[in-house]
This record gives structure tokens, C-alpha cells and sequence, in this order.
């Protein structure tokens, strides 16, 4: 064996092609299909984010507490932090808690999701 894979005999398209002759162009987008992201809602509240290792067997766990997060369905936002972060999020009473100790990283994804005012705590 020369390990070149075999080439067909013929190409089946080709009598196709030949009926067919060219094709015309497809469709053009239209210039107003095209729509500019909208603009991204700013939050005015405070959220804290802080570390705490109390109670919880030694592990770090950094929080995200605050009058910033009322109003908010707190369940769908841990959800987008666990994916843009790649932990673990749960929501505890009105705070989120995220598995680690990253409070940079949660600070700066609440940020690019329109927190305003996000302080860091301990």
C-alpha cells in the first residue's frame, strides 16, 4: 500500500453542473438587518463582594451582598456568573455565593454586567 487515499473514477456532479450552467447570486442582507447591540442597562445599588472562610469548613467562598442585587432574579444572575466565571454559584437568602476566593473576577464580571457601584470587602 502507498497510504494515498484512492481518487474517485469520476465525479457525479459534473453532468449536473454542465445542465445546470452558472448560478445566479444569492441573496444580499439587507443594510437594515443589521441591528446595533442595545444598550446595556446600568444598576445604581451597591453590591459588596467579599471573601468569608467562617462556617464553612475552611473553604473560601466569596460573596456578592447588597441593596444593588433587590430586584434582581438573584437565581438566573448566579447562573450567568457560573458560566462566565466557571465555578460554582449558589444564591443564599439575597446575596450570591461563588466557590473560591475570586473577588476580583466576580467584581469585574457584576461590572460588565451593569453594576454600577461593586465595592470590595475583605
Amino acid at each position: 500500500m502507498s497510504g494515498e487515499a484512492p481518487k474517485p473514477a469520476a465525479n457525479p456532479f459534473a453532468a449536473l453542473r454542465d445542465k445546470l450552467g452558472p448560478l445566479p447570486p444569492g441573496p444580499q442582507p439587507a443594510a437594515s438587518a443589521v441591528q446595533p447591540a442595545p444598550p446595556q442597562k446600568r444598576y445604581t445599588g451597591r453590591v459588596t463582594v467579599r471573601r468569608e472562610r467562617a462556617g464553612r469548613g475552611g473553604k473560601a467562598v466569596t460573596l456578592a451582598e447588597g441593596p444593588g442585587l433587590s430586584g434582581h432574579p438573584l437565581e438566573k444572575l448566579a447562573k450567568e456568573l457560573a458560566k462566565a466565571l466557571g465555578t460554582g454559584t449558589r444564591v443564599e437568602g439575597t446575596s450570591i455565593v461563588v466557590q473560591g476566593d475570586q473577588p476580583e473576577r466576580l467584581a469585574a464580571a457584576l461590572e460588565e454586567r451593569g453594576f454600577a457601584s461593586v465595592t470590595r470587602g475583605n
